[in-house]
């Protein structure tokens, strides 16, 4: 099993910047790919953007040119840095880990970016 725990969202004005982090623990070799996904009520959770494990990154149209992901495999942890935030961005964040063909999620950290 794999507990994921983020951190780092907040409350942040249009323009600002917040970097979102999620840590794995629990049985962590073979972790593949990572990444981060959001959703807002009454729609469906959506990609932000993955990473694999040597590094190369994907990233949803919206978040292109804004958004950075990195990870961490020494300390089993990836990053979001958020730039250019717009209030449209305001969701719940989920990290997302697979590792050997099953999905963990972790709890959720809200990001609320007002206008």
């Amino acid at each position: 099993q794999v507990q994921l725990v983020e951190s780092g969202g907040g409350l942040v004005q249009t323009g600002g910047s917040l970097r979102l982090s999620c840590a794995a623990s629990g049985t962590t070799f073979s972790i593949g790919a990572m990444g981060w996904y959001r959703q807002t009520p009454g729609k469906q959770r959506e990609l932000v953007a993955t990473i694999t494990r040597s590094g190369s990154p994907n990233y949803a149209d919206s978040v292109k040119g804004r958004f950075t992901i990195s990870r961490d495999n020494a300390k089993n942890t990836v990053y979001l840095q958020m730039n250019s935030l717009k209030p449209e961005d305001t969701a719940a964040y989920y990290c997302n880990v697979a590792r050997n063909g099953a999905l963990y999620w972790g709890q959720g950290t809200q990001v609320t970016v007002s206008s």
